[in-house]
Parts: structure tokens; sequence; C-alpha cells
């Protein structure tokens, strides 16, 4: 049978900034999550009201995957439920993979532009933007906008797990990945990832 890997990615309401720095990551909120599940073959999407199923789904795989999930997107989780994700899952983090063998953190962008030809479409700064768009539209009654923002976020979210998945695919079919590096070079890296 074949194993359920979970392709994981969320944006937060507020940034570091906001929450008094980065080892407040817990109050930063949870604007939308995403994951693609290789069991189910699709894409979900959660909010803050549906943390719960998304940790269901989480609990549920084989191996979540993600791009700096383990000490981001977990220490964020954290500010909705009680659970020490990194102990209790079996976890890929691709960029703490990565980091072991270049020395530093890349950024997903940097990875996927290299091998897979195209980048994020947007940044966390964006959605962080577009999800205080949405609340202003939702306290002036406008539903459109509220929809086109968190719809926006779910968007961008989505290409983000889409992008991790199809880093790892790669590595997992060619044995490496690309880079480009601080001196906008394009560098391979082996990896060792498996489907």
């Amino acid at each position: 049978m074949a194993r359920d890997l979970v392709y994981f990615d969320l944006e937060t309401k507020r940034t570091a900034n906001d929450v008094g720095g980065w080892h407040n990551k817990h109050e930063m909120g949870i604007s939308i999550a995403v994951t693609f599940s290789t069991k189910l073959g699709e894409y979900r999407i959660y909010t803050e009201d549906t943390v719960r199923e998304l940790i269901d789904q989480l609990r549920r795989a084989d191996l979540v995957i993600g791009f700096n999930h383990v000490q981001f997107d977990y220490a964020v989780l954290r500010g909705s439920v009680v659970l020490e994700f990194a102990d209790q899952l079996e976890n890929l983090d691709l960029m703490l993979d990565l980091e072991k063998k270049i020395g530093h953190r890349p950024k997903l962008d940097a990875v996927a532009s290299a091998t897979l030809g195209s980048g994020k479409t947007a940044d966390g700064l964006d959605a962080i933007r577009w999800w205080q768009q949405a609340t202003q539209a939702r306290e002036k009654g406008d539903k459109q906008t509220w929809a086109d923002r968190i719809g926006d976020i779910a968007e961008y979210c989505c290409h983000d797990v889409s992008a991790t998945k199809r880093v790892h695919q790669y590595g997992c079919k060619h044995g490496h990945i690309k880079y480009i590096d601080r001196n906008q070079r394009e560098q391979m890296i082996p990896v060792e990832w498996k489907l």
C-alpha cells in the first residue's frame, strides 16, 4: 500500500513584529493552511476554525513534508492546539534538510526557481496584507472583497504547497535539486529523498 505523504504549508494573520518577535510565533494566528495528500490526491484548505481537521490529517499522514514547517508552521499551530508536532509526527522538512548540506537556510523561491523553472507567486507579507484587507472588508460588510482576499491567500498557499511537492518529487526522481545561492549562481545539491 502506498504511503500517504501530506505536503503542508500555512499563512499567518500577523508578522513577527506584530507579536513582539520570532519567539512568539504561536501568537501569529492562522489565516489559511493547505495540505495535499497523495492518498486522497487532493488539496484541502483549512482556516483557524477548522484547525482540528488539519491536525487530524497531519496525524494520519505517514510523512508530513513542508518547507520550514517544523520550526515555523508547527510553532504557529501551537497557538491553536497543544501538540508537539516534531515529536509526534513523521516529518521531512526540505529546508532543514538542505540547511544541513549547504550551511544556511535557502528560501523556497530560490529552490523552486532553479529546480522547477518557476518560483513563488508572492510572499508571506503579501498574504498578511491580504488578511488585513479581508478583515477590514468583513468589518465593513463587504463580503465580495472578503472572499476575494481569502481566495488570494488560499491560492498563494496552494501554490507554495504545490511547489514544495514538485521540488520533493523532483529530488526523489533525480537524486538532487537546484537552488540559487546568495551570489545569484545556480547550485546543485544531492538529496536522498524517497516517495
